[in-house]
């Protein structure tokens, strides 16, 4: 399989190169030159089918043969190490949750299939590579935790002063070993364009440098995995999906539409927004105006430019009204999504935390024009992430979870920077290689 970049169709490169890259050099996301749609019969009985099963049959032709079919089993497993629990919260409304695994964050997956095929990669080859990644909440402490240890690999994230829960910010800074955390004075857009700047800088490619964040295919591509869980859970209600995605950068929902091109019967996709409207102002008006993020209770989705916008354009060729007989998008205050949150757990006992509130809202709303269907809305981390706006909102105490309770007492170490120079500085002497 190769993969061409969004900004020039003829710069094309193997799956590996696209990993390790992160980035084109032209500065666009890959994309895959292939997509085939997988067998009629592999919907029919995907019900009889493991998590395992499945996600192998997903990702298989976006890999081809550069990973052997025996490794890129065991990266499978060794991903999918939780539950993706499908959750009744009412009538018709789903809950899918993701946020089972070790940082308790949807990314838990894209993390540990990436770091698994990097080492690969890497494997008797005396090697570093410096995956350098930018959070607005839980990529960081995702990407932690999946690289941490991994031979020939070092980790740096930024993220927003700030602008992170306490909690998620314990996650990318008490691990230590391969990881470090630079805390940037500024907002998560700043961080991320730090970050592309860093890949085109001819001084710093000594680093090897790669992506963590969405941008890169071996975080983005396995996202898709969940929306097969989904309809192997609530296939045998035998009625079309809506699915609705609490979208930020727009990997997931991305991911999501590449499931639907590979066949996925999903009838209808939302992204669920916060006040960064920029793409329902686009299927508005016809205008994508990317602003500035604005910091809200749903911060992970604090994204003013999201990266795989792009990708889905390309999906539906740059046809906005192709585009919009299958994606719709709407945006939400945090009063509304605290007002929603009462709501759901109130009438149902449901805890849903501010991201998962914005796609329940938006999956409610996007309903209201699909009486025949089943909705889904992804939560995508668990509520104790949260814990300074859930408790207070739901008038709640929650639990601590065992993943989270590990990082409470450990101290917080990161680097403070304000500028791209400052990060370059910290790249040249980092590790001193």
């Amino acid at each position: 399989m190769n993969y061409y970049s969004l900004n020039n169709k003829n710069t094309k490169v193997s799956f590996q190169e696209a990993v390790i890259q992160g980035l084109a050099p032209d500065r666009g996301l890959y994309f895959p030159e292939e997509i085939t749609p997988l067998s009629q019969s592999f919907f029919d009985t995907i019900e009889n089918l493991s998590n395992e099963e499945i996600a192998f049959e997903v990702i298989q032709q976006f890999i081809g043969n550069e990973i052997p079919e025996i490794e890129l089993k065991q990266i499978v497993t060794e991903t999918l190490c939780f539950d993706f629990p499908c959750v009744l919260v009412e009538e018709n409304v789903y809950s899918l949750e993701l946020y089972h695994g070790p940082t308790m964050a949807f990314k838990d997956v894209g993390a540990r299939f990436m770091s698994r095929c990097l080492a690969y990669f890497n494997k008797g080859k005396d090697l570093k590579n410096t995956v350098l990644v930018a959070t607005s909440g839980d990529t960081g402490g995702a990407v932690a935790s999946g690289f941490l240890g991994v031979k020939g690999v070092e980790v740096v994230i930024l993220y927003p002063s700030g602008k992170v829960s306490d909690i998620q910010e314990r996650q990318l800074t008490t691990l230590g070993q391969n990881i470090t955390a630079l805390e940037v004075d500024g907002v998560f857009d700043d961080c991320q364009d730090m970050v592309k700047q860093a890949f085109l800088d001819s001084d710093l490619k000594h680093k090897n440098l790669t992506s963590a964040n969405s941008i890169n295919i071996a975080r983005w591509l396995p996202q898709m995995f969940y929306f097969f869980f989904a309809y192997k859970a609530l296939k045998k209600y035998d009625k079309p999906l809506v699915v609705s995605c609490p979208s930020g950068n727009f990997g997931n929902i991305c991911a999501g539409i590449l499931a639907k091109k590979l066949g996925l019967p999903i009838e209808h996709f939302v992204a669920s927004t916060n006040v960064n409207d920029t793409v329902p102002k686009f299927l508005e008006n016809g205008f994508y105006d990317a602003k500035p993020s604005i910091a809200t209770i749903s911060n992970a989705m604090d994204v003013g430019n999201p990266s795989n916008f792009v990708r889905i354009q390309e999906m539906y060729h740059n046809d906005l009204e192709e585009f919009s007989k299958d994606f719709s998008s709407y945006s939400f205050t945090d009063e509304v999504t605290k007002s929603a949150m009462k709501d759901i757990f109130s009438n149902t006992g449901y805890i849903a935390e501010p991201h998962g509130a914005v796609g329940y809202l938006g999956l409610k709303k996007e309903l209201k024009k699909h009486s025949n269907c089943i909705g889904v809305f992804l939560e995508t981390a668990h509520p104790i992430k949260f814990l300074d706006t859930v408790e207070p909102v739901l008038n709640i105490k929650l639990e601590i979870p065992k993943q989270i309770e590990s990082v409470l007492g450990k101290e917080k170490n990161r680097v403070k920077i304000i500028s791209y120079y400052e990060l370059k500085q910290f790249l040249i002497q980092y590790n001193n290689y």
